[in-house]
């Protein structure tokens, strides 16, 4: 679906049996009747969101300036999800910002909230809520933003979704139809006006992100509490596992380092995805 300068929304097709086309693209068509238009370009991306194993990559959004990963207090969430989001975050210079859904299960939250710290330490920002109740905290943090909500399902994103946008369901459920894809409406993303600076992508939820398309070096700059002793080990090309005299180790030894994180950063940049 394509949205036009007044605002219409056109079915076009794409060239080819592979789409490269984004969620959030501006793109060049021309019509081919009153009903379908065919995608001719695809204009120079500010920033490109995706996702990718040793086979594929998929795409999940483009010329978006911040991720919002929602995770929840219950169901429990995969911090290296979360971590693998916040690395793919930093290659495209997003603005980041967790959301932490559900805190109205006062038990279950104190258990996230324990999960979040070491992410809080290092300067990311956290928002609690329950979006069953409220999601207006939410909304300050949008403002100039072109967003994208990402997290696991069961986090309560599209809760989350219909109350900042009462109208989304609707929406959904039209372009579906249109798509031919009856009731499988969460398997497109979907790109909302907030107000004329503000947008908001909602994509299908994630179990995994691979990060095949980036090397160890740009995953290792996405553990951003890393930067103050990158370049200080032995060993210039330490991998940060067996090597004698490693500064992250070290680090970690003296709890400067979050031991959870060190070896969620072992166990991604030794992945193959």
């Amino acid at each position: 679906m394509v949205e036009l300068s007044d605002g219409e929304l056109l079915p076009c097709l794409t060239h080819g049996k592979k789409s490269e086309v984004a969620c959030g693209d501006i793109v060049e068509i021309q019509r081919i009747n009153d009903a379908q238009g065919v995608i001719k370009h695809i204009l120079p991306r500010q920033t490109l969101l995706y996702r990718s194993d040793a086979y594929r990559q998929k795409l999940i959004a483009a010329n978006i300036t911040q991720i919002i990963v929602v995770v929840a207090s219950e169901p429990s969430f995969s911090d290296e999800l979360l971590a693998r989001c916040l690395i793919a975050a930093h290659d495209q210079q997003l603005a980041t910002l967790i959301v932490l859904n559900k805190c109205d299960l006062l038990e279950a939250a104190t258990t996230a909230r324990a999960q979040l710290k070491a992410y809080r330490a290092i300067g990311y920002r956290v928002l609690e809520l329950s979006a069953k109740e409220n999601a207006a905290p939410l909304c300050p943090l949008l403002q100039g933003h072109t967003s994208i909500l990402v997290g696991q399902s069961g986090m309560g994103k599209s809760t989350l979704i219909n109350k900042l946008l009462p109208d989304a369901q609707a929406a959904t459920r039209e372009i579906s139809t249109a798509l031919n894809s009856g009731k499988h409406t969460t398997t497109h993303a979907r790109l909302y006006h907030l107000n004329t600076e503000s947008h908001l992508i909602d994509c299908p939820g994630v179990q995994a992100f691979g990060l095949h398309h980036l090397d160890f070096g740009a995953i290792e700059a996405g553990f951003v509490e890393f930067a103050a002793y990158r370049g200080q080990c032995r060993f210039h090309n330490c991998r940060h596992t067996h090597e004698p005299d490693c500064a992250l180790k070290k680090t970690e030894q003296e709890g400067k380092i979050d031991t959870r994180r060190l070896k969620l950063f072992q166990e991604i940049s030794q992945s193959k995805c």
